[in-house]
């Protein structure tokens, strides 16, 4: 197993999965400057290694994350510095849609601001049943506008007005009705359902995962028709991939398929 230490996350990476852990739970693992840069740096690291298939954020305490860090958000610091800040969470949150591999949020208690949004930007998260999310910046006088973007494509638009404009919790099993999360299970099954969902992803061909991935937020971005378009030509573009066609003929030959996890082409 590869382990990996920065001051405020651990990383660590077996058998294709990558798990990243936020580390700093005395300071309820706010989303400062330096841990969105060793977020940013743990999750790129060989991130076209045929080696990692899928990426899984967790939390130590019982605070997945409460969001930025205040202290850092003072006018003492200023609006370069606050620029700053909120260009490198946007970056960080873009980067979990937009590399090529799955990414899994593991929570295991409360997600706040873009604590939350994090957990909205991730392809899909696994919830203990204790677990509880909220936007609650407007209580303190900063409305949670970044961490809107992620929750609004998440969850219906009045559910996130309601959570945007109160900064009242929702539990794990509304954020499951909602959509912010895929499931939810008891605390002592958290990390073999994740594990078995990471398992899962790793059992298919990573080019098919990549351009799925990728697909899938670009036509969600588009309109019916536009999408429609997109989507016929990628199964088409899909279709001419080796690991495409050995999929077909290892199900028609009723056998397991041999992924070759290249980008090499069946045919033109």
């Amino acid at each position: 197993m590869l382990e990996h230490w920065n001051l405020l996350t651990v990383r660590h990476q077996e058998n294709g999965i990558r798990n990243i852990i936020l580390n700093n739970p005395k300071k309820r693992n706010a989303l400062s400057l330096s841990m969105l840069t060793s977020l940013r740096s743990d999750i790129m690291a060989d991130i076209d290694s045929d080696d990692l298939r899928v990426i899984i954020i967790s939390a130590e305490g019982p605070v997945f994350s409460s969001g930025h860090d205040l202290k850092e958000l003072t006018s003492a610091q200023g609006r370069d510095y606050h620029y700053q800040v909120f260009q490198l969470c946007s970056e960080v949150m873009s980067l979990i849609q937009d590399i090529p591999v799955p990414v899994i949020a593991k929570v295991n208690g409360v997600a706040t601001a873009a604590g939350c949004q994090l957990v909205a930007s991730c392809d899909m998260a696994v919830a203990t049943e204790k677990s509880t999310f909220a936007t609650p910046g407007v209580n303190v006088g900063l409305f949670c506008s970044t961490p809107a973007v992620a929750i609004g494509r998440a969850v219906p638009r009045k559910v996130a007005m309601e959570m945007l404009f109160t900064g009242a919790p929702i539990s794990a099993r509304d954020a499951l009705l909602h959509g912010l999360v895929s499931k939810v299970v008891p605390e002592e099954r958290l990390e073999e359902e994740t594990m078995a969902i990471a398992r899962q992803v790793c059992q298919a061909s990573r080019p098919v995962v990549a351009l799925g991935k990728a697909t899938f937020y670009r036509q969600m971005a588009q309109g019916r028709d536009a999408a429609y378009a997109t989507t016929s030509r990628v199964m088409v573009d899909n279709l001419a991939l080796r690991d495409g066609q050995e999929g077909i003929r290892a199900f028609l030959e009723k056998r397991k398929p041999v992924w070759t996890n290249s980008t090499e082409k069946a045919h033109e």
